[in-house]
């Protein structure tokens, strides 16, 4: 399939992009990898006047470290990150939640500010922003701002995003001394869409958890945080007990819509378990490493 006729413009500078959306706005469609939108445009999912390809864009990627952040550009693509000992380190759940990003050939285009800026509920780079407490910095005609995973994702595929703003970096929640990161997903085949997943941070301390975030995807319209989950968790030890009220508590949490290969009691069914089996290999990590 071909896409619909659109104009292709490259900017040299990011003034030029940023000029270029406020002049287009919503008709205006941003190129970085393009392993979501080319496929959205072949199958005439999308139909933007304007393409904006961002590739020549100085000062868009690098993977860094900076006091409790992760900070990842936009343009950097996912298979560096994945191979990134600064990532690995930093923010362990990134490494934990890449390999399951479509296929090598994917990662070796699809760009992390893209990924997340795409939105799409199912998305594994999404989850990880969100379950690290991690931030979006965004560019626009008014100038650059910071924007909280919590606050970003609007529905599927949607962001509060302005108009004409853009992503231009991403900034992971680094992992604290003593934490562990888990994540885990099921889906028909590897690679494919998951039908739910879940990434988790914890710390323990004297043998119970001390501090914990729970996260899920593919479940709703967007990313979910479950503060309910890991408030359940606070001051006990991670046994059996606490695995089987994490996951019942992860089901309560959730309204899945459900699909024609997942329905909407088995989504539920699968969110408790990926909680469960994202949460055992937080606490393995984290006591590993104390």
């Amino acid at each position: 399939m071909k896409p619909p006729p659109f104009r292709y413009e490259r900017p040299d500078s990011l003034e030029e992009a940023v000029s270029l959306l406020a002049d287009h706005g919503d008709e205006a469609a941003i190129l970085a990898g393009g392993q979501s939108l080319v496929p959205m445009l072949n199958m005439r999912l999308a139909a933007p006047a304007v393409v904006i390809d961002i590739n020549r864009l100085p000062g868009l990627d690098g993977i860094r470290r900076h006091g409790d952040h992760l900070e990842v550009g936009a343009l950097t693509r996912q298979r560096a990150l994945e191979r990134s000992p600064t990532a690995a380190a930093a923010c362990p759940l990134v490494a934990h939640c890449l390999p399951y990003v479509g296929h090598v050939g994917t990662r070796n285009r699809g760009t992390v500010g893209g990924s997340i800026a795409h939105a799409d509920p199912a998305g594994e780079l999404p989850l990880a922003l969100l379950a690290t407490g991690g931030e979006v910095e965004v560019a626009g005609a008014g100038g650059r701002r910071l924007v909280a995973a919590e606050d970003l994702f609007a529905g599927f595929l949607t962001t509060t995003l302005d108009p004409g703003e853009m992503v231009v970096g991403c900034r992971f929640g680094a992992a604290a001394a003593g934490a562990g990161a888990g994540f885990a997903e099921a889906a028909l085949r590897y690679g494919d869409f998951a039908y739910a997943a879940a990434a988790a941070v914890v710390t323990m301390a004297a043998g119970v958890v001390a501090e914990a975030r729970v996260a899920v995807g593919a479940v709703a319209d967007r990313p979910l945080l479950l503060p309910e989950v890991a408030a359940g968790l606070i001051g006990t030890p991670w046994d059996a007990d606490a695995r089987r009220r994490a996951a019942a508590d992860a089901r309560a949490a959730v309204e899945p819509s459900g699909s024609l290969h997942a329905p909407a009691d088995y989504q539920r069914h699968l969110t408790g378990v990926m909680v469960s089996r994202a949460l055992e290999g937080a606490c393995r990590e984290a006591v590993a490493g104390a």
